[in-house]
């Protein structure tokens, strides 16, 4: 190799290894570029879009019906058969008249379907039950009740506080409006022996206000005790008091 191939191969070299100096070579920016760079707007369908959400914020929108759940009502949903009921039950919530068995009453076509809509700022719930199979001059309470399946709980909600059973059953639907002082009424009734099933129900959290347990006394808990599944029905009778007649737990509402 002559002396002239040999200059041209090592500049050859030198420029391919400065190519790759260069590529691993990151510029520090000009901080005059860098203030000068145009600020970005918002694109007109982001704007449009920010305006389009704030359009539906709507404060009166809280007295529509939001969450809405219901019950089917069936003797079989009852814990157990009236006959069992114990010897400690106070005089008020035991049958005056023969009682007759689950199976006897689902055979009679003892059923109810219930509903239950709260608003969406939850000050109200409606209620709306339609029973069959039942002589409504035999129902002598109506509640909704608090707990599990199987679960024989106390009353949240006495009907008999918010309207006149009788008058309001008389047709076989019933319906009423259920509001704030309507929980309080119940937890403000509870006394002696009467007091273990008419006490209310407890929010399962604790609270800054009191150091014992605070009962459920809004629209709005009793919505959170639907939402957990906590909620049932419970029509009685003169035949059927202690346990009841037809039970119903609470769901969200199958979509139709």
């Amino acid at each position: 190799m002559d002396g002239r191939r040999v200059v041209l191969l090592g500049a050859i070299l030198l420029v391919g290894c400065d190519t790759r100096a260069e590529g691993r070579t990151t510029a520090a920016p000009d901080p005059a570029a860098v203030a000068s760079a145009p600020t970005v707007a918002p694109t007109p369908a982001a704007a449009a879009a920010t305006a389009a959400s704030a359009a539906e914020l709507d404060p009166s929108r809280g007295t529509e019906i939001g969450a809405v759940y219901e019950a089917f009502l069936t003797p079989h949903q009852e814990g157990d058969e009236e006959e069992n009921t114990p010897a400690t039950t106070p005089k008020q919530f035991r049958s005056s008249t023969p009682s007759q068995s689950r199976a006897a009453r689902e055979a009679a076509g003892h059923r109810a379907h219930g509903q239950v809509r709260f608003t969406n700022d939850f000050s109200r719930a409606f209620v709306d039950v339609k029973i069959e199979g039942i002589d409504p001059k035999t129902i002598n309470m109506f509640h909704i009740h608090c707990g599990r399946p199987g679960i024989l709980g106390p009353i949240l909600v006495d009907f008999a506080h918010a309207t006149d059973l009788p008058s309001n059953l008389a047709d076989g639907v019933f319906s009423v409006e259920i509001r704030n002082e309507h929980l309080t009424k119940t937890v403000e009734h509870a006394h002696g022996l009467i007091g273990a099933f008419t006490s209310g129900c407890v929010i399962p959290s604790p609270s800054l206000g009191s150091v014992a347990p605070v009962k459920v006394s809004t629209v709005a808990g009793m919505a959170q005790l639907a939402r957990d599944g906590e909620l049932y029905f419970n029509l009685h009778t003169t035949g059927q008091t202690y346990f009841g007649d037809i039970r119903g737990q609470i769901h969200p509402a199958a979509p139709r």
